[in-house]
């Protein structure tokens, strides 16, 4: 992705350093189980993890790879600003208030519950803000063999593809009607709304195409693939049990992100209303 000359985004918080540094230590199957249950879903999933060492509290100074990718990262998330803020105004009428990405190392909090190096990149409605450890890209690959920088940025575009549906209300509107079903069809309806956003971040994409370098819209595809749902749950030794998705399979996220891409419009992203996912 060429990004040299673009802006830094200034809704960024950064809180490396601040205290409560550090990662929790574990293996790699241990870690594709983790983020089978709470990749993007905005659970904290340290619960799980008995007998694993937690983060020690410790801070520490970003390494220079922690610094590129927070460079990075401002840098993607102003092209989302861009995007949908020109969206927002040329088709649906009405200004965009972008979100805040936080940036932590090891763990921070948030009103959405503990953020750690666990739960995976996740957005939080209630302060509307996005919640990035930055030494996630180096998780995503080198565990989950999702490569490049698109990858990465897919990642963000889709953070922030949550917030875009927190503004148009529905995620309040999807909460409800989870509140009013069982844990069965409450999944179900997530697995709607992740896809959903893949489409958003889809969408982000075709409008920063002049950015794009060849391979990149490849790279998204297979991060799209990686962190599908059936193919973390077969890597972390299960059998995938596709009642417990939350996400989508690898299938569905690939080509919900594709679909998203190919339409360029927001309008295309309906997965609520679509009977094949």
């Amino acid at each position: 992705m060429r990004l040299r000359g673009v802006r830094r985004s200034r809704n960024v918080e950064d809180r490396r350093g601040a205290g409560g540094g550090g990662k929790a230590s574990f293996g790699g199957v241990a870690l594709l189980l983790v983020l089978a249950i709470g990749y993007f879903a905005g659970v904290d999933v340290t619960p799980l993890l008995d007998g694993v060492t937690q983060p020690s509290g410790a801070a520490r100074e970003p390494t220079a790879e922690e610094e590129r990718a927070a460079e990075f990262s401002a840098q993607v998330l102003a092209t989302t600003e861009e995007v949908w803020g020109r969206i927002f105004e040329e088709q649906l009428g009405r200004s965009y208030t972008p979100p805040v990405l936080v940036l932590f190392l090891g763990q921070t909090s948030s009103p959405c519950g503990g953020a750690s190096g666990a739960t995976g990149p996740f957005y939080c409605p209630a302060d509307r803000k996005a919640y990035l450890d930055t030494e996630f890209f180096a998780t995503l690959s080198q565990q989950l063999g999702a490569r490049g920088d698109f990858a990465a940025a897919y990642v963000i575009a889709h953070e922030v593809a949550h917030h875009v549906q927190n503004e148009l209300g529905i995620l309040a509107q999807v909460n409800e009607a989870r509140q009013a079903v069982g844990e069965v069809q409450a999944n179900a309806l997530t697995v709607r709304l992740e896809l959903q956003a893949d489409c958003l971040a889809g969408v982000w994409a075709t409008h920063v195409d002049g950015l794009l370098e060849p391979g990149d819209i490849e790279e998204a595809l297979n991060a799209a693939r990686m962190i599908g749902d059936d193919h973390l749950q077969r890597r972390a030794g299960r059998v995938p049990q596709p009642h417990s998705f939350t996400h989508g399979t690898s299938e569905q996220r690939e080509r919900w992100f594709a679909r998203g891409y190919e339409a360029g419009d927001p309008g295309a992203c309906d997965s609520f209303a679509a009977d094949r996912l």
